[in-house]
């Protein structure tokens, strides 16, 4: 799991090429995850909460060893990714307790929020790809989209005829109003 990562980070007294974006995305998974399994937003979760409490504390404790052997510019980038994680925490627990009055739209409100920030965690780590990834994700889409549909698009042997000169007589004009 990440535990090889962490020992390769410590005996190495550095982060190297390791990027944090996992380790950031994951404590922002199990941060809404928490709030989702409280009683007042989804109640009878017990094992949601504690789970993603449990996953949580972990990876606080990664992102802690990333951030002691990382330089600045590494560091600045988690703290900054930490505090807007923050704040939208705080911005999703106060809408939802402000706005939605029953668990049934609370849980539907953060349970959405969650799957998407699940999706988001399993993706994470292939923030490490190189750095046109989505454009050869794209470019192969493409290739694929063509040869799917090659052989079904009718393709003129000719090009196009020029244009037929007409000319109007006097008499197929409209009149001047």
């Amino acid at each position: 799991m990440c535990s090889p990562t962490f020992f390769k980070i410590y005996r190495a007294k550095s982060v190297q090429e390791f990027k944090p974006d996992p380790y950031i995305a994951t404590i922002l998974n199990c941060c809404m995850w928490v709030f989702y399994g409280l009683p007042f937003v989804h109640p009878d979760s017990i094992l949601v909460v504690t789970i993603n409490a449990i996953g949580f504390l972990i990876e606080i404790f990664y992102i802690c060893i990333f951030f002691a052997y990382s330089d600045w510019p590494k560091r600045r980038k988690i703290l900054i990714a930490l505090l807007i994680e923050v704040v939208f925490v705080v911005v999703v627990i106060f809408i939802t307790m402000t706005f939605l009055h029953t668990t049934k739209r609370r849980s539907m409100l953060v349970g959405i929020l969650c799957v998407v920030f699940n999706i988001i965690m399993y993706n994470s780590p292939l923030t490490v790809m190189i750095p046109n990834g989505l454009g050869a994700l794209s470019g192969a889409v493409q290739l694929i989209l063509y040869a799917t549909y090659y052989k079904s698009t009718k393709w003129d042997d000719q090009p196009n005829p020029p244009p037929s000169e007409l000319q109007l007589s006097s008499k197929d004009t409209p009149p001047n109003p």
